[in-house]
């Protein structure tokens, strides 16, 4: 996002945006299927050791979601204090800018959602190992530290690696053993591809914003590696996070069903092309949706993949 300083809490008011869609824009709803693929996953992929208790799952697919908008809300919230977003950023932040949401109840809503998602820890918990309380609180603490406190994980290197981690290789586990109370081999292997993809969603993100995350000091991966070299690298995550899925099937840890990923190729090719051949922020939005949808589509396929290799 192009940074611009704002002095006051004073914000840019759009009449004509119903106010609905003000605060569903801020969920970034386009964000909430990176919290619901490794539920998905990891409930998929229980399925072959136990039967589904389904008040867990949902349980956890809540508290997933809750967690990844207050972590939404958290960045939104930031992103002003620190003068990244302006009225005509580009994206689908923006709320306290451009439609008037005071800074203040962004914040206020986050910890509420990180409430709610907390109570439903405890019920996790309760039917589980309170071993999970502080993966839980872990999560929540990842999330507001991405963008908030004095160190924020988006200003450094570390923050695909972080956001892939807790959105992926975690969240897939915890799914995973609220359901068998154990963690398998599979599951861990499993992980890997759909984390490389949450991270990729970063990474993209990352490519798009620069110039301006240049001007604002951070140190992404994408501005150490440079434009060219980033999104190489965004092309190995694609690579490699689709290869591990025909190793995993040679190796014997999952069924030819998982091929069905393959579907979804179309989205990484559209991705590095639309970052290839545009260099602005608005003309990559496109390549930066694809990458996101490459997530959450090849996570969908690959959910229905393991349920249906269960069945078959």
């Amino acid at each position: 996002m192009q940074p611009q300083t704002i002095q006051t809490e004073t914000s840019f008011q759009a009449p004509t945006e119903k106010r609905w869609k003000v605060w569903w824009n801020l969920l970034r709803p386009h964000t909430l299927t990176a919290a619901f693929v490794p539920v998905f996953i990891g409930t998929a992929l229980a399925l072959y050791d136990t039967s589904i208790d389904w008040p867990l799952f949902f349980a956890m697919l809540l508290a997933s979601l809750l967690i990844q908008a207050a972590t939404n809300m958290i960045n939104e919230y930031y992103d002003y204090k620190k003068g990244l977003d302006n009225e005509h950023s580009v994206g689908i932040g923006g709320a306290i800018v451009r439609h008037g949401v005071k800074p203040a109840t962004v914040l206020q809503l986050a910890f509420v959602f990180f409430g709610i998602a907390t109570l439903l820890g405890v019920y996790i918990c309760m039917n589980s190992t309170w071993w999970l309380a502080a993966i839980g609180t872990a999560c929540m603490a990842a999330g507001y530290f991405y963008t908030g406190g004095p160190y924020p994980i988006a200003y450094t290197p570390f923050g695909e690696i972080v956001a892939g981690f807790f959105m992926g290789f975690v969240i897939i586990l915890i799914s995973f053993y609220i359901q068998t109370g154990t963690i398998s081999d599979t599951a861990m292997l499993i992980s890997i591809p759909v984390s490389i993809l949450v991270g990729a969603i970063l990474l993209a993100n990352n490519i798009r914003d620069i110039v301006g995350d240049e001007e604002n000091g951070r140190k992404t991966v994408a501005i150490l590696l440079g434009r060219k070299n980033a999104i190489l690298l965004l092309a190995a995550m694609f690579i490699v996070s689709y290869a591990l899925i025909v190793l995993f099937i040679a190796l014997g840890y999952a069924s030819f069903w998982l091929l069905l990923v393959f579907l979804s190729v179309a989205k990484p090719l559209s991705a590095i092309k639309g970052f290839t051949n545009n260099n602005s922020n608005v003309t990559m939005m496109p390549a930066m949706v694809a990458t996101a949808k490459t997530n959450t589509i090849f996570g969908f396929l690959l959910g229905i993949g393991l349920v249906i290799g269960y069945f078959v």
